[in-house]
């Protein structure tokens, strides 16, 4: 037999054996490095390259070329022996800001991660409160959250520092709650500037909290008559409804009522008194 083809047949040999050693590796890639078999170390399968690339190139080189060729078959097959038998580096995770793998069964989106409906951060499989509406904060159950622990969540909430254990209605309060800083222009009905911006927020929390419905209730003191009094503290009422919905309160949940000076809170007699009773008060309509 020739040189030539006793080298290839010899090289051939070698390559099916290292080719076996590389898949083997391969298969065992997910198991630990040190439950690999020696055979299937990057080194050992490198030196059998080299010996396989340097018996192909004797063998395939001429009489002149032989040290030449063994050198470059040895070179390259070291290369490729190393690369066929080193482990693969593992998968990146299939959504990285998930920090592992995603549980089996989870739904996920098309980047691979978890879903999350409603946007507030907290997966769909470990959100015990979905449908939180959006930009509201919630804890790591996904549950807006309620300071208060009064039952009812932050964002709805009309007093949301209620002593724990007490007793609240729909609106998160224990009583009617008087809405400090709603005032008006002297001698009439027209909200302040900064009357409008104290009831947006209270809007706010309304439209958070469609079942709730409200009563307006407007209060004066005692300076000028009874009826007149009466009067103005409808109209500013009123004016507070009107305000709320124009902010898309629905007003078949507001109910506006004028007591006048029926209801003071202080007495009449000092100045601070009576600013103590020229008050609009929001309460539960039930």
């Amino acid at each position: 037999m020739k040189k030539s083809t006793t080298g290839l047949l010899l090289g051939s040999a070698l390559v099916i054996g290292l080719s076996g050693c590389a898949s083997s590796a391969s298969q065992s890639s997910g198991g630990m490095a040190n439950d690999d078999a020696w055979y299937q170390s990057p080194f050992v399968c490198a030196v059998a390259g080299g010996l396989i690339g340097g018996g192909i190139g004797y063998a395939s080189s001429s009489e002149s070329d032989e040290d030449k060729g063994a050198a470059i078959g040895s070179t390259a097959g070291a290369t490729i022996g190393g690369m066929l038998c080193a482990n693969p580096k593992p998968a990146e995770p299939q959504c990285p800001t998930f920090g592992g793998t995603v549980p089996a069964g989870v739904a996920t989106n098309s980047e691979g991660c978890p879903l999350d409906s409603d946007g507030d951060g907290v997966y769909d499989y470990r959100d015990q409160c979905p449908g939180t509406p959006t930009g509201v904060e919630v804890d790591a159950k996904g549950c807006p959250l309620d300071s208060d622990a009064d039952g009812v969540p932050d964002y709805m909430d009309q007093c949301p520092d209620t002593p724990a254990g007490a007793k609240v209605n729909a609106l998160g309060c224990e009583a009617d709650l008087v809405l400090e800083d709603v005032n008006f222009e002297f001698d009439s009905a027209k909200l302040t500037m900064g009357a409008e911006s104290i009831l947006s927020d209270v809007a706010e929390k309304l439209a958070a909290n469609p079942e709730a419905r409200v009563r307006l209730e407007g209060h004066t003191d005692s300076i000028g008559s009874d009826s007149y009094n009466k009067e103005l503290s409808q109209r500013r009422a009123d004016s507070v409804k009107a305000f709320l919905a124009s902010e898309g309160i629905d007003a078949d949940r507001m109910n506006a009522i004028g007591y006048g000076e029926e209801q003071p809170v202080a007495t009449n007699d000092t100045e601070a008194g009576r600013a103590q009773n020229r008050r609009v008060e929001l309460g539960e309509w039930e």
